[in-house]
């Protein structure tokens, strides 16, 4: 009777130390900022009725929300800085687009989590790309990285047709992603079995924008075929369009996210906190002030 009870209190342990092991083993969610189109400027729009100076507190409001929550990671989806360019005002000196630049980083330096950048158009209305690359501190446009148990893309669009970089690009909305980054990203996604995100600025599932005169993204079919070949994204990120969009292709979520910058008062600014759940395999978008709010299951 004496060796049953000593097995039952073994058996007992075994099991509670098994059930030890497997809550410490459970996956964690990952919890992501999300800010699109924040325009940086130091004029505003009298044609379009784009309230642009008060950047300073809606980037600072939105730092001091992704630190409380707190966020493991920011993503930028582009446009971080408008051009000098404003409907209905004078242009003025084009140079002070790289401090006003220079600001919007600055600003979100302030966040406790990394920050992730993307490319967006408007950054290269007065500025080269090695400008912008340098004040974001990338040595790339694309890249990808791991958080939790995730990967993440990080897709530079922001090209001409004939694949030379973006560079003072007056108007110029029609992106472009070159062959040899379609390979590096059909290589980057073979080498990962982990849900993955892609994140750009000009939406891959749009077939028409009248600026572009067609596709935002030219090839857009092509890094569609990509994505859904790879078989492990789940969802692509993206910006642009100043809208809450959303369309699911190939199984693939595309999630257009709201442009900070078309905030009214006294809505506050728009951006999303997003958590990533892997033992729920959910994805949950909380959206703020004009940004929607999605539960996507993957």
């Amino acid at each position: 009777m004496r060796r049953i009870r000593r097995f039952a209190a073994v058996s007992v342990l075994l099991l509670i130390g098994a059930l030890v092991c497997w809550v410490g083993s459970a996956s964690e969610a990952v919890r992501l900022g999300i800010v699109a189109d924040v325009h940086v400027h130091d004029t505003d729009s009298p044609v379009e009725h784009k309230v642009m100076t008060n950047y300073a507190e809606r980037l600072t409001a939105f730092v001091d929300a992704m630190n409380a929550w707190p966020a493991d990671a920011v993503i930028q989806l582009g446009d971080l800085v408008n051009g000098a360019f404003v409907m209905g005002a004078p242009l003025g000196d084009v140079t002070r687009i790289h401090a006003l630049l220079d600001e919007a980083i600055g600003l979100l330096s302030a966040l406790d989590s990394p920050l992730y950048h993307v490319l967006g158009n408007h950054d290269m209305y007065d500025l080269s790309k090695p400008e912008v690359l340098i004040a974001m501190d990338l040595d790339t446009g694309y890249y990808s990285f791991d958080l939790g148990d995730y990967h993440f893309v990080i897709l530079d669009a922001e090209y001409n047709p004939d694949g030379t970089d973006y560079d003072h690009v007056f108007m110029r909305t029609k992106g472009f992603v070159p062959p040899e980054q379609l390979d590096w990203l059909a290589s980057d996604l073979a080498a990962t079995t982990l849900p993955t995100i892609v994140c750009v600025h000009q939406p891959l599932d749009s077939d028409f924008e009248s600026l572009a005169g067609g596709p935002p993204i030219i090839n857009n079919k092509e890094v569609q075929r990509v994505l859904s070949e790879s078989g492990v994204v789940i969802a692509v990120f993206q910006g642009h369009d100043h809208e809450n969009r959303y369309v699911e292709i190939d199984g693939i979520h595309y999630v257009t996210f709201d442009a900070m910058v078309d905030h009214t008062e006294p809505t506050p600014p728009a951006y999303a906190q997003v958590t990533l759940d892997p033992e729920a395999r959910m994805i949950r978008i909380e959206g703020f002030g004009l940004q929607e709010s999605y539960e996507l299951p993957y």
